[in-house]
């Protein structure tokens, strides 16, 4: 009897060795770092966009919103001609990887590979792989590229306001090269805080602690607002700060999410103990302005919301969610107690001109959940991510030495970074000024850059705080004086209270 032979596979998408999917890729691995990727880069876009636009008085909101919006734009195509590799490459020295492309079809299509990050014990034998993830160079390539850039966005916080555009430019590649590679590589990277122990889970020290110490030393070399602003600085809109800080929030489902490289059970654990942590800080920080002013503060709450997800991100995979809880806590109090009772009985303090006090939310959080981490952390989950083998906290067996690590690369990082921003800030001081004009600072958006961010009177008509109080004006009946609200009121603005 005659058997019909099976007629051959047509192409398709389901085919099992289609070009595009080479045996080592995993499509589900791939897909989630793809989403937590874009997850992060709408904390930044438009989160941090959207908050800096709206918390600041009217006059700034085009400025700030522009220097995120910059910050996240140069950051990619520095990223792309050399700083993954100095961050994730090969290494140079125990704090840097060797520069070079991440641009090319040969090295984006290959499996992903961080090439310094396997570890050896003292007498040389191989305890731990590198971390090799199962997609494309390109995929983490972008995954790493939206932690880079919140950094420098979150880092512009502490200038709103006051600092030359111009300088800003030149400032955001020098530090993505200078500072943040160098905390990426000797922390995740595999340089010799990776291979010391110290943890810092998804980005404690790496990008909040670097992002607060560089910002508040920014802000220092380039000098205060006007005390005009420093005096009166109301949010030109609550209700958009908060839909901003509801971006950030959701978002760091990938900030903390994707930072095992995989969708797996650490991944989960991160995610839960995140908006825990979130939670339990905004709660916390908006009881404490219950008990201490009378009244709970809108504003408050987003900063205790953001110390939150700052506290618990060095250690969201590797903690308990009764830990997150606590950690929460820790966030909604301690910063609160620096910035609204430490802050103001400061004279230093009190002088650096920190715009959203992002010394406060970042710096001083992100040193709180590195040492909370370095007590909290269960051997059973630090097994699952940790490149150490053994890792866990002081309150599970691993003594006090594992909280000298994670002080230790705190102090790295803070010590890096005051020196590195303040040298290339006193460069770029030499060509450019830092800081406007005072007539620049009169007015804001205006005179920067032309634009305004809303036109609340007229067709687009624009107000001029350079002119008198009373115009004089002819007619028929001869000249008269109109006072500033007839003006208004001729302009179709009756009613309307400007801030400026």
């Amino acid at each position: 009897m005659h058997v019909a032979s099976a007629s051959p596979p047509q192409p398709g998408p389901y085919m099992p060795d289609l070009p595009a999917v080479p045996e080592w890729l995993n499509k589900g691995d791939n897909a989630w770092q793809l989403v937590a990727a874009t997850f992060v880069g709408i904390q930044s876009m438009p989160g941090l966009v959207v908050i800096y636009g709206s918390i600041v008085k009217k006059k700034w909101a085009v400025n700030s919103a522009f220097m995120a919006l910059y910050a996240y734009a140069s950051t990619l195509i520095v990223w792309v001609l050399v700083g993954f590799r100095m961050a994730f490459g090969d290494r140079l020295l125990p704090f840097w990887a060797k520069a070079g492309p991440a641009m090319t079809q040969d090295f984006l299509v290959r499996r992903a590979v961080f090439p310094a990050t396997a570890h050896y014990s003292s007498d040389g034998v191989l305890q731990t792989a590198r971390t090799e993830p199962f997609y494309a160079e390109a995929s983490l390539v972008l995954f790493e590229f939206e932690f880079a850039a919140i950094t420098l966005v979150l880092l512009a916080g502490s200038l709103l306001g006051r600092m030359n555009i111009k300088a800003w430019m030149a400032f955001t590649p020098l530090w993505l090269l200078f500072s943040y590679t160098v905390g990426a590589f000797s922390l995740w990277g595999g340089g010799f805080l990776y291979q010391w122990g110290v943890i810092d889970y998804s980005g404690g020290y790496v990008i909040h602690l670097s992002s607060g110490v560089a910002g508040f030393t920014a802000a220092y070399w380039v000098g205060p607002r006007l005390k005009s602003d420093r005096d009166r600085f109301s949010p030109n809109n609550i209700l958009l700060m908060i839909a901003g800080g509801g971006l950030l929030w959701l978002g760091w489902a990938g900030f903390n999410g994707g930072a095992p490289y995989a969708p797996n059970i650490t991944a989960s654990i991160a995610v839960l103990n995140t908006n825990v942590s979130a939670a339990t800080s905004l709660l916390t920080w908006t009881c404490l302005d219950v008990i201490f002013f009378g009244k709970p503060s809108v504003i408050g709450a987003v900063q205790g919301m953001m110390t939150g997800l700052v506290c618990i991100t060095p250690g969201a995979g590797l903690v308990h969610t009764w830990s997150a809880m606590l950690m929460g806590m820790f966030a909604g109090s301690v910063p609160w107690f620096t910035m609204m009772i430490l802050h103001k009985k400061s004279t230093f303090l009190m002088k650096v001109d920190d715009t959203l006090a992002v010394f406060h939310t970042h710096a001083v959080a992100g040193i709180l959940g590195g040492v909370l981490t370095g007590l909290l952390a269960t051997p059973e989950l630090c097994a699952l991510d940790s490149p150490v083998p053994g890792m866990r906290g002081v309150f599970y067996g691993s003594g006090i030495g594992q909280l000298g690590k994670q002080l230790g690369g705190a102090l790295f990082v803070v010590v890096w970074n005051l020196v590195v921003t303040s040298a290339i800030l006193v460069c770029i001081g030499l060509f450019i000024p830092l800081r406007m004009s005072d007539d620049q600072l009169m007015i804001g958006d205006d005179a920067v850059h032309g634009e305004e961010a809303y036109a609340l009177w007229g067709d687009g008509e624009k107000f001029d705080i350079t002119r008198p109080e009373t115009t004089r004006t002819g007619g028929a009946a001869g000249p008269r004086e109109d006072t500033m609200e007839q003006r208004l009121t001729n302009m179709g603005a009756r009613g309307v209270t400007i801030q400026l």
